[in-house]
């Protein structure tokens, strides 16, 4: 016979305005354990979004042509790549050099458009059709054609395998974000979120560690792609979103996901049933249950604002974080050095935005970041032809910056869309984003004219920024907005008060 005494402990969960995260607690054992297994899907994003750094690694060339040193010139008839650091890369298979140079730089240009329509797209689905069918897809897709990329026997099957694997890449950052944020409360919510990022960080730092050791370009592919087979596990282990169920109307499969999440956090789960009923009636009343789409976050003037301001700060810190690293990546040296050190700032970054969010709030944190990244690259500016190291330094600051401003800007992005259109709107923001990505390369090759265009246009950008981010709402402890009304109505400053 059971002893009793032996029974789990049920612990009463504190009630707030949120009926989820009333039934399950903040964030007790199996949001620790959900949020650990998503973490791992992070990883491939950092990877195959910046894998173009060691899979088109720069490689000299040298004429074979006696008294020609030009390898581009028509007095060349030989040359040949230089392999001393890297075996192979997509420049010396496909031979893009001289007149095809263009091609190893487009092709990146590709994947970040990949990643651009995937977030939206899967984000769009993800509202639509449910957070986990839209996460497992882009999971998988990306593992199928990751391994794909590594059999390419042609540039553009290259460059359409990458384009998918970047599509769903997109998908992965969008939809993973999102199935984290509906299950965590407000107190650990932005600690989560910031967290989110590390593994990104770390699977950027990490992409020097396997070039260093795998010098060819297709088991390089191979080995940041096969990690991927993890996403297997998802299947039996990630459920629903609780929260998009209930908003969407399907209420008993919302309450069967919470009634076990409730038992594997001891809380109780007698009352799952009666309170998540009634929080339902509750928000049928306020508002029919209705999937979003993208137009409504355009609908409303608020809720319009706001997502225009949002967006336009996902331009800026995907342009200067993208565009600053890059900067510092042309210093010369060691690549396998450089990339390291450069993406290795991420996460010192991101652990003060912790700090800095849980105390100062996400809005004064995004202004200081903004700043310090402003000032900094301005400077740069004056500094353009001072000492090496002073305008390393600047760099490294501005950089620093956006690094604290990249996880404050998932955080918040996902506090201030409302659930029914949640997935559209990080993923119209990480869209955008992609777009101030693909501008930032075009930006650092303006300082081929003049050196100090480059930090002057990213310098510029982080100042407005700025001003855009004091027409956003704090959103720090509040309850999620569920409906498009609550978006609308939240952080409306005439009304009731004041809050």
């Amino acid at each position: 016979m059971g002893d009793p005494a032996k029974k789990p402990v049920v612990k009463p969960v504190e009630k707030t305005a949120d009926p989820i995260i009333s039934q399950i607690g903040d964030f007790r054992r199996y949001q620790f354990f959900f949020c650990a297994l998503v973490f791992l899907s992070k990883f491939g994003t950092g990877w195959h979004t910046l894998a173009h750094i060691f899979l088109a690694a720069p490689t000299d060339l040298v004429c074979k042509t006696a008294n020609v040193t030009d390898a581009c010139s028509d007095d060349c008839k030989e040359y040949e790549h230089d392999t001393s650091v890297f075996q192979t890369t997509i420049i010396t298979e496909w031979d893009l050099v001289c007149d095809k140079r263009f091609l190893a730089s487009l092709s990146q240009s590709i994947v970040m458009m990949g990643i651009m329509f995937g977030s939206m797209f899967f984000g769009m689905i993800s509202d639509r059709f449910g957070r986990r069918p839209a996460f497992l897809s882009c999971c998988y897709m990306q593992l199928i054609c990751g391994l794909i990329v590594c059999l390419s026997p042609y540039y553009w099957f290259y460059v359409i395998t990458r384009f998918l694997t970047a599509f769903a890449t997109g998908g992965t950052m969008c939809t993973s974000f999102v199935l984290i944020m509906e299950i965590i409360g407000p107190k650990k919510r932005e600690i989560v979120a910031i967290l989110y990022q590390i593994p990104f960080n770390v699977g950027h730092a990490s992409l020097a560690i396997f070039a260093y050791y795998i010098r060819t370009w297709r088991w390089f592919q191979f080995s940041i792609t096969i990690f991927s087979a993890v996403f297997l596990i998802y299947i039996c282990l990630i459920p629903e979103s609780p929260r998009w169920l209930l908003t969407t109307g399907k209420v008993d499969e919302s309450i069967k996901i919470l009634e076990k999440i409730a038992k594997r956090n001891r809380a109780p789960t007698e009352t799952v049933r009666p309170e998540i009923e009634a929080a339902y009636k509750v928000l049928a009343a306020k508002a029919p249950s209705k999937k979003g789409n993208l137009w409504d976050l355009f609908k409303t003037p608020n809720l319009r604002l706001k997502t225009i301001c949002m967006a336009f700060d996902w331009i800026v810190v995907c342009m200067v974080y993208y565009g600053t690293a890059q900067y510092i990546s042309k210093l010369g040296g060691d690549i396998f050095l450089n990339n390291l050190i450069a993406a290795s700032l991420g996460i010192p970054g991101t652990l003060l935005c912790i700090v800095l969010t849980k105390y100062l709030g996400r809005r004064i944190t995004m202004i200081i970041t903004n700043c310090i990244s402003g000032v900094a690259l301005l400077a740069l500016v004056f500094l353009i032809y001072a000492d090496q190291t002073i305008q390393v330094v600047c760099a490294i600051v501005g950089l620093f910056g956006a690094s604290v401003t990249f996880p404050n800007a998932y955080l918040w992005g996902g506090e201030i869309f409302p659930t029914v259109v949640r997935s559209n709107g990080m993923g119209l923001c990480s869209m955008l984003g992609r777009v101030g990505g693909l501008l930032a390369p075009l930006i650092c090759d303006l300082a081929h004219y003049e050196p100090w265009i480059t930090p002057l246009i990213f310098g510029a950008v982080s100042a407005i920024a700025v001003v855009a981010t004091c027409f956003l709402p704090e959103t720090r402890g509040q309850p999620l907005p569920e409906t498009l009304e609550d978006g609308e109505n939240f952080g409306r400053k005439p009304a009731e008060g004041g809050k």
